[in-house]
Protein backbone atom coordinates (compact mmCIF):
# COMPACT_ATOMS: atom_id res chain seq x y z
CA UNK A 1 0.00 0.00 0.00
CA UNK A 2 1.38 3.42 -0.97
CA UNK A 3 2.21 5.80 1.87
CA UNK A 4 0.41 9.13 1.79
CA UNK A 5 2.10 12.51 2.02
CA UNK A 6 2.63 14.25 5.36
CA UNK A 7 2.73 18.06 5.42
CA UNK A 8 3.68 20.11 8.50
CA UNK A 9 3.14 23.74 9.45
CA UNK A 10 3.85 25.44 12.76
CA UNK A 11 5.02 28.57 14.56
CA UNK A 12 8.16 26.79 15.78
CA UNK A 13 10.69 28.40 13.44
CA UNK A 14 13.82 26.41 12.68
CA UNK A 15 16.26 27.77 15.23
CA UNK A 16 16.01 24.71 17.49
CA UNK A 17 15.24 21.01 17.22
CA UNK A 18 11.43 21.06 17.40
CA UNK A 19 10.78 20.53 13.68
CA UNK A 20 13.53 17.92 13.49
CA UNK A 21 11.95 16.05 16.40
CA UNK A 22 8.63 15.85 14.54
CA UNK A 23 10.42 14.52 11.47
CA UNK A 24 12.12 11.96 13.69
CA UNK A 25 8.83 10.81 15.19
CA UNK A 26 7.28 10.46 11.74
CA UNK A 27 10.24 8.41 10.54
CA UNK A 28 10.06 6.23 13.65
CA UNK A 29 6.51 5.39 12.58
CA UNK A 30 7.65 4.60 9.04
CA UNK A 31 11.18 5.17 7.79
CA UNK A 32 11.30 7.32 4.68
CA UNK A 33 7.75 8.67 4.98
CA UNK A 34 7.40 11.61 2.53
CA UNK A 35 7.39 14.80 4.64
CA UNK A 36 6.91 18.34 3.39
CA UNK A 37 6.30 21.76 4.94
CA UNK A 38 3.85 24.59 4.35
CA UNK A 39 5.84 26.83 6.68
CA UNK A 40 7.27 26.92 10.18
CA UNK A 41 7.37 30.74 10.17
CA UNK A 42 3.81 31.39 11.35
CA UNK A 43 4.11 34.29 13.86
CA UNK A 44 4.08 32.82 17.36
CA UNK A 45 0.55 32.05 18.61
CA UNK A 46 -1.06 33.50 15.46
CA UNK A 47 -3.95 31.08 14.95
CA UNK A 48 -5.51 33.32 12.29
CA UNK A 49 -2.48 33.03 10.03
CA UNK A 50 -2.27 29.25 10.57
CA UNK A 51 -5.91 29.02 9.46
CA UNK A 52 -5.30 31.12 6.37
CA UNK A 53 -2.17 29.24 5.29
CA UNK A 54 -4.13 26.00 5.29
CA UNK A 55 -6.75 27.56 3.00
CA UNK A 56 -3.97 28.90 0.78
CA UNK A 57 -2.23 25.55 0.41
CA UNK A 58 -4.27 22.40 0.79
CA UNK A 59 -6.23 22.54 -2.46
CA UNK A 60 -3.03 22.04 -4.45
CA UNK A 61 -2.07 18.76 -2.74
CA UNK A 62 -3.18 15.27 -3.81
CA UNK A 63 -6.11 13.49 -2.25
CA UNK A 64 -5.24 11.62 0.98
CA UNK A 65 -2.51 14.11 1.97
CA UNK A 66 -2.29 14.51 5.75
CA UNK A 67 -1.66 18.04 7.11
CA UNK A 68 -0.41 18.63 10.64
CA UNK A 69 -0.87 22.26 11.73
CA UNK A 70 0.51 23.24 15.12
CA UNK A 71 -0.02 26.74 16.43
CA UNK A 72 -1.05 25.80 19.93
CA UNK A 73 -0.93 28.46 22.65
CA UNK A 74 -3.28 26.25 24.71
CA UNK A 75 -1.01 23.20 24.68
CA UNK A 76 -1.52 21.11 27.83
CA UNK A 77 -4.99 22.54 28.50
CA UNK A 78 -8.32 20.80 27.93
CA UNK A 79 -8.56 21.99 24.31
CA UNK A 80 -9.31 19.11 21.95
CA UNK A 81 -6.91 17.51 19.48
CA UNK A 82 -8.85 16.82 16.28
CA UNK A 83 -8.61 15.47 12.75
CA UNK A 84 -10.84 16.94 10.02
CA UNK A 85 -11.58 15.20 6.71
CA UNK A 86 -12.45 17.41 3.73
CA UNK A 87 -14.67 16.65 0.75
CA UNK A 88 -11.47 16.21 -1.32
CA UNK A 89 -10.16 13.59 1.14
CA UNK A 90 -7.52 15.74 2.74
CA UNK A 91 -6.91 15.28 6.46
CA UNK A 92 -6.04 18.15 8.82
CA UNK A 93 -4.66 17.34 12.27
CA UNK A 94 -4.68 20.32 14.61
CA UNK A 95 -5.71 21.69 18.00
CA UNK A 96 -9.35 22.74 18.17
CA UNK A 97 -8.54 26.40 18.69
CA UNK A 98 -9.68 28.19 15.51
CA UNK A 99 -7.11 26.79 13.10
CA UNK A 100 -9.92 25.34 10.96
CA UNK A 101 -11.73 28.69 10.60
CA UNK A 102 -11.04 29.33 6.91
CA UNK A 103 -11.35 25.68 5.94
CA UNK A 104 -14.76 25.48 7.63
CA UNK A 105 -15.93 28.55 5.73
CA UNK A 106 -14.50 27.93 2.27
CA UNK A 107 -13.74 24.18 1.98
CA UNK A 108 -16.30 21.51 2.81
CA UNK A 109 -15.45 19.36 5.84
CA UNK A 110 -17.27 16.04 5.83
CA UNK A 111 -16.25 14.66 9.22
CA UNK A 112 -14.22 15.51 12.31
CA UNK A 113 -12.84 13.14 14.95
CA UNK A 114 -11.22 13.81 18.30
CA UNK A 115 -7.87 12.11 18.78
CA UNK A 116 -8.03 9.36 21.39
CA UNK A 117 -4.70 9.95 23.13
CA UNK A 118 -4.85 6.60 24.90
CA UNK A 119 -4.30 4.97 21.49
CA UNK A 120 -2.73 7.70 19.39
CA UNK A 121 0.18 9.11 21.34
CA UNK A 122 3.94 8.60 21.08
CA UNK A 123 4.86 5.76 23.46
CA UNK A 124 6.43 6.82 26.76
CA UNK A 125 5.48 10.49 26.30
CA UNK A 126 2.50 10.60 28.66
CA UNK A 127 4.23 12.69 31.33
CA UNK A 128 5.06 15.51 28.87
CA UNK A 129 2.38 18.13 28.30
CA UNK A 130 4.18 20.87 26.37
CA UNK A 131 5.03 19.29 22.99
CA UNK A 132 1.84 17.76 21.66
CA UNK A 133 3.06 18.70 18.18
CA UNK A 134 5.58 15.90 18.48
CA UNK A 135 3.84 13.48 20.84
CA UNK A 136 0.26 13.57 19.49
CA UNK A 137 -0.09 15.47 16.21
CA UNK A 138 3.04 14.37 14.30
CA UNK A 139 2.72 10.82 15.64
CA UNK A 140 -0.95 10.50 14.68
CA UNK A 141 -0.36 12.22 11.34
CA UNK A 142 2.42 9.81 10.43
CA UNK A 143 0.32 6.78 11.41
CA UNK A 144 -2.60 8.05 9.32
CA UNK A 145 -0.40 8.88 6.31
CA UNK A 146 1.34 5.50 6.55
CA UNK A 147 -2.05 3.71 6.63
CA UNK A 148 -1.20 2.15 10.00
CA UNK A 149 -4.51 3.51 11.27
CA UNK A 150 -7.67 4.51 9.43
CA UNK A 151 -9.48 7.77 9.96
CA UNK A 152 -12.23 5.94 11.85
CA UNK A 153 -9.64 4.72 14.38
CA UNK A 154 -8.60 8.24 15.36
CA UNK A 155 -11.31 8.58 18.00
CA UNK A 156 -14.90 9.60 18.52
CA UNK A 157 -16.80 11.62 15.91
CA UNK A 158 -17.23 15.33 16.65
CA UNK A 159 -20.14 17.56 15.63
CA UNK A 160 -18.65 20.21 13.28
CA UNK A 161 -20.89 22.86 14.84
CA UNK A 162 -18.93 22.52 18.10
CA UNK A 163 -15.57 23.31 16.49
CA UNK A 164 -14.01 26.60 17.57
CA UNK A 165 -13.93 29.23 14.81
CA UNK A 166 -12.48 32.73 14.81
CA UNK A 167 -14.70 35.65 13.72
CA UNK A 168 -14.76 36.11 9.94
CA UNK A 169 -15.99 38.95 7.75
CA UNK A 170 -16.98 38.46 4.13
CA UNK A 171 -16.37 41.25 1.64
CA UNK A 172 -19.39 43.28 0.56
CA UNK A 173 -20.25 45.65 -2.29
CA UNK A 174 -22.69 48.55 -1.90
CA UNK A 175 -23.12 51.42 -4.36
CA UNK A 176 -19.93 50.45 -6.22
CA UNK A 177 -17.91 50.48 -3.00
CA UNK A 178 -16.25 47.23 -1.92
CA UNK A 179 -15.43 46.66 1.74
CA UNK A 180 -13.19 43.80 2.77
CA UNK A 181 -10.36 43.00 5.15
CA UNK A 182 -6.63 42.32 5.06
CA UNK A 183 -6.55 38.54 5.33
CA UNK A 184 -2.78 38.07 5.37
CA UNK A 185 0.56 39.73 4.65
CA UNK A 186 2.38 38.13 1.72
CA UNK A 187 5.80 37.72 3.32
CA UNK A 188 8.60 38.44 2.75
CA UNK A 189 7.37 40.95 0.17
CA UNK A 190 4.94 42.82 2.40
CA UNK A 191 1.99 42.81 0.00
CA UNK A 192 -1.53 42.90 1.43
CA UNK A 193 -3.79 40.00 0.47
CA UNK A 194 -7.45 40.84 0.91
CA UNK A 195 -10.61 38.74 1.04
CA UNK A 196 -12.02 40.61 -1.99
CA UNK A 197 -12.44 38.27 -4.95
CA UNK A 198 -11.50 39.13 -8.51
CA UNK A 199 -15.10 38.60 -9.60
CA UNK A 200 -16.38 41.09 -7.04
CA UNK A 201 -13.66 43.59 -7.91
CA UNK A 202 -14.54 43.35 -11.60
CA UNK A 203 -18.05 44.62 -10.80
CA UNK A 204 -16.62 48.12 -10.33
CA UNK A 205 -13.35 48.03 -12.29
CA UNK A 206 -13.39 47.51 -16.03
CA UNK A 207 -9.80 47.08 -17.17
CA UNK A 208 -6.12 47.16 -16.32
CA UNK A 209 -4.83 50.69 -15.96
CA UNK A 210 -7.96 51.99 -14.23
CA UNK A 211 -7.42 54.20 -11.20
CA UNK A 212 -8.66 52.90 -7.86
CA UNK A 213 -9.22 54.73 -4.59
CA UNK A 214 -8.04 52.57 -1.70
CA UNK A 215 -8.61 53.28 1.99
CA UNK A 216 -7.31 51.18 4.88
CA UNK A 217 -8.73 51.63 8.37
CA UNK A 218 -8.34 49.94 11.72
CA UNK A 219 -10.32 50.53 14.89
CA UNK A 220 -11.96 53.58 13.32
CA UNK A 221 -8.67 55.20 12.26
CA UNK A 222 -7.74 55.75 8.60
CA UNK A 223 -4.21 54.46 8.08
CA UNK A 224 -4.03 54.95 4.31
CA UNK A 225 -6.04 56.68 1.58
CA UNK A 226 -4.74 57.12 -1.94
CA UNK A 227 -5.33 56.56 -5.64
CA UNK A 228 -3.50 53.65 -7.22
CA UNK A 229 -3.52 51.72 -10.50
CA UNK A 230 -5.04 48.33 -11.27
CA UNK A 231 -2.08 46.48 -12.76
CA UNK A 232 -1.81 43.14 -14.53
CA UNK A 233 1.58 42.61 -12.88
CA UNK A 234 4.24 44.53 -11.00
CA UNK A 235 6.05 45.22 -14.26
CA UNK A 236 3.19 47.53 -15.28
CA UNK A 237 4.34 50.20 -12.82
CA UNK A 238 7.50 52.02 -11.86
CA UNK A 239 9.50 50.93 -8.83
CA UNK A 240 7.99 52.45 -5.70
CA UNK A 241 4.51 52.92 -7.14
CA UNK A 242 1.48 51.35 -5.41
CA UNK A 243 -0.85 49.04 -7.29
CA UNK A 244 -3.92 46.86 -6.97
CA UNK A 245 -3.53 43.42 -8.55
CA UNK A 246 -5.04 39.92 -8.65
CA UNK A 247 -3.01 37.56 -6.46
CA UNK A 248 -2.35 33.85 -6.86
CA UNK A 249 -5.56 32.94 -4.98
CA UNK A 250 -7.68 35.00 -7.40
CA UNK A 251 -8.25 37.66 -4.75
CA UNK A 252 -7.23 41.31 -4.73
CA UNK A 253 -3.80 42.28 -3.48
CA UNK A 254 -2.32 45.68 -2.68
CA UNK A 255 1.37 46.31 -3.06
CA UNK A 256 4.24 48.70 -3.65
CA UNK A 257 6.32 47.64 -6.62
CA UNK A 258 9.60 46.32 -5.12
CA UNK A 259 8.64 47.65 -1.69
CA UNK A 260 6.77 46.46 1.41
CA UNK A 261 3.33 48.01 1.71
CA UNK A 262 2.80 46.38 5.11
CA UNK A 263 6.03 47.77 6.55
CA UNK A 264 5.64 51.21 4.97
CA UNK A 265 2.26 51.77 6.64
CA UNK A 266 2.47 49.29 9.54
CA UNK A 267 -0.51 47.27 8.35
CA UNK A 268 -1.83 44.30 10.31
CA UNK A 269 -4.24 41.50 9.48
CA UNK A 270 -7.64 40.28 10.57
CA UNK A 271 -11.19 41.49 10.83
CA UNK A 272 -10.26 44.87 12.34
CA UNK A 273 -8.12 45.82 9.32
CA UNK A 274 -10.65 47.04 6.77
CA UNK A 275 -10.04 47.71 3.07
CA UNK A 276 -12.39 50.05 1.16
CA UNK A 277 -12.08 50.13 -2.64
CA UNK A 278 -13.83 52.51 -5.03
CA UNK A 279 -13.22 53.31 -8.67
CA UNK A 280 -11.59 56.74 -8.73
CA UNK A 281 -13.55 59.45 -10.56
CA UNK A 282 -12.22 60.41 -13.95
CA UNK A 283 -10.60 63.83 -14.14
CA UNK A 284 -11.94 65.88 -17.03
CA UNK A 285 -9.74 68.69 -18.28
CA UNK A 286 -11.49 71.61 -20.03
Amino acid sequence: MTTGLLVFQSDFGKSDGAVSAMHGVANSVQRGIPIFEITHQIPQYNIWEASYRLLQSIGYWPSETVFVSIVDPGVGSNRRAIVAKTADNHYIITPDNGTLTHVLQFIKITEIREIDESKNRLPNSGESHTFHGRDIFAYTGARLAARIIQFEEIGASVNPSTIIALPLKLSTIVDETITGIVDIIDRPFGNLWTNISREQFKEIVEQYGDSIEVSITTDGRTIYNNIMTFGRSFADLHIGEPLVYVNSLDNIGIAINQGSFADAYRIGTGTNWEIIIRKAPRIVYE
